[in-house]
């Protein structure tokens, strides 16, 4: 109990001294997690749409070329953001302009981190992007190219819509995910949460204390951001029950409307 109150103790010091360092760092943070996830899904969705791009034997030779190019250049993109840490890929991006050109030409940190979490993030929503059109039922298709509609409007205005509500889940998750692993852009000298702690540790040696406040400032985001997706989808979904807005006068007596009575003043 002793060494409980005595971490209290400590926890409190170190928040007392340092907490406009611990704000700042969990703001940066959890802008860089939004704006990134924002872009991220742009560069999925485009990338789930160029996957999903049907090709037939029938289409001329040159589409056939072109269209398998970009999807294979797609494909390298995903497999390679995918398979490899971010840490690594903040590190290749951050250094590489600064190797080819002598050092000529620097990438600004913060610039540099809203771009390696963006790719990132849009190398893993290409494959969720793509899953949820797959998901989509054929015939959807089928019916909007039977009234005229091409491959385009037929994505934008029929499946699409029903993709992202069916991805946010997923978009959901990756935010929160982006949120934890921002953490690793200190590397290349972003300030985010994770610096900040590692600048308070260094100038203090207080390492467990700050610790568990850093701990519990990515708690309250991430709790804080499902509680949000969560009203967002239910806000989605709409109510449970639905009446059917008819002028049809045989609906009323089919059982398909309901009647809401409308009290009077004074009645219950």
């Amino acid at each position: 109990m002793n060494k409980l109150a005595e971490l209290w103790g400590d926890i409190l010091s170190c928040w007392g001294k340092s907490s406009g360092q611990y704000l700042t760092g969990a703001l940066r943070t959890i802008e860089l997690a939004l704006v990134a996830t924002a872009i991220g899904c742009i560069i999925g969705l485009a990338c789930g749409i160029i996957q999903t791009i049907p090709c037939t034997k029938q289409d001329p030779l040159i589409k056939r070329v072109l269209l398998g190019l970009v999807k294979a250049i797609v494909r390298i993109y995903v497999e390679v953001f995918r398979g490899t840490p971010m840490i690594i890929q903040a590190i290749l991006i951050f250094y590489a302009l600064p190797y080819f050109s002598n050092n000529a030409i620097n990438f600004e940190a913060t610039f540099a981190a809203y771009l390696v979490v963006s790719i990132n993030t849009g190398a893993y929503m290409a494959e969720t992007v793509r899953g949820g059109i797959m998901s989509i039922d054929i015939g959807q298709t089928e019916g909007a190219k039977s009234i005229g509609m091409n491959h385009f409007k037929t994505m934008l205005y029929v499946i699409l819509p029903q993709t992202i509500r069916n991805i946010i889940p997923q978009i959901g998750n990756n935010l929160i995910i982006n949120i934890k692993d921002t953490s690793v852009m200190f590397v290349i000298g972003y300030t985010e949460l994770f610096a900040a702690h590692k600048a308070i540790t260094g100038a203090t040696y207080v390492y467990f204390p700050s610790a568990v406040i850093t701990l519990t400032i990515y708690l309250i985001m991430t709790i804080v951001c499902s509680l949000l997706l969560r009203l967002w989808e239910k806000k989605l979904d709409g109510p449970e029950n639905f009446n059917i807005a008819t002028t049809d006068t045989l609906a009323h007596t089919s059982g398909m409307y309901s009647y809401v009575k409308k009290l009077k003043k004074g009645e219950r």
